[in-house]
């Protein structure tokens, strides 16, 4: 009986160290005796106890934050950019053994890629070409994990901490620009206005007459919005039209 008990706990034992599930998502790299003999799953695995190894390996895309970094800009602007990188697993035979901790090394290289890449370009640039910035950025570090089996599919830069006095000085400048378009509108408009004013004064010159009318037009405006009296100067040419009708009769 004792020897039946000890013979089912060994069986246990053996099948707890000898049985491994992998999800959808994971791979199993499977060491023999220190020499990777294949990379499976999903599913049921089977190992020998005490002469296979497995190293799980996450297939699914990874979110990594990359802190924020003292960055000094070509025009010698110090910021602190921070950025976030998507990547996946896509050949987990080389994530293990390629490397010694993918996550790490993917997360160093990230940091000192946005350090030399927005060191490489000036504030203006980081500000208004972020798509140009991220695309780069994608682009060294997928070429630099190609080798560790690792896909870097986007990555985005989140925020810029510029210095305070810097911050002032893009509010002045940026006010200065609105300012700079309000005169240049309100500089079009007055143009504008003295096209048209030009061409009803040379309309008006062919007939004398609209310029009397225009005048007492203009009295009649100023009647009706204010309840005081005022005293025009009335110009002799404007009952000429008249002066004249009396002369005829």
């Amino acid at each position: 009986m004792y020897t039946l008990v000890v013979l089912v706990v060994l069986v246990v034992m053996f099948l707890a160290s000898a049985i491994r599930v992998l999800n959808e998502y994971e791979r199993g790299v499977i060491f023999r005796l220190g020499r990777v003999i294949d990379v499976k799953g999903p599913g049921l695995i089977i190992l020998i106890p005490v002469v296979d190894r497995m190293i799980k390996v996450d297939m699914r895309t990874i979110t990594m934050d990359v802190p924020p970094q003292d960055v000094i800009t070509r025009d010698n602007v110090s910021i602190k950019v921070n950025a976030v990188v998507y990547f996946r697993v896509m050949d987990a035979n080389s994530a293990v053994i390629q490397v010694e901790n993918f996550l790490y090394a993917t997360s160093q290289l990230a940091q000192t890629t946005l350090r030399s890449v927005c060191g490489q370009v000036e504030l203006d640039e980081i500000l208004s070409e972020r798509e140009k910035i991220n695309l780069q950025l994608q682009e060294i570090l997928d070429r630099s994990t190609d080798p560790w089996g690792i896909k870097v599919s986007l990555v985005e830069v989140k925020h810029i901490d510029l210095p305070e006095e810097m911050k002032r000085a893009m509010a002045k400048q940026a006010e200065a620009e609105r300012e700079r378009r309000a005169k240049i509108i309100a500089a079009e408009g007055e143009y504008q206005a003295a096209q048209k004013l030009i061409e009803a004064a040379a309309l008006m010159s062919t007939q004398p007459i609209s310029v009397q009318l225009r005048y007492l037009q203009t009295l009649n405006q100023i009647a009706a919005e204010n309840n005081s009296t005022t005293v025009f100067p009335v110009p002799i040419d404007l009952f000429g039209p008249f002066l004249k009708g009396k002369d005829k009769e």
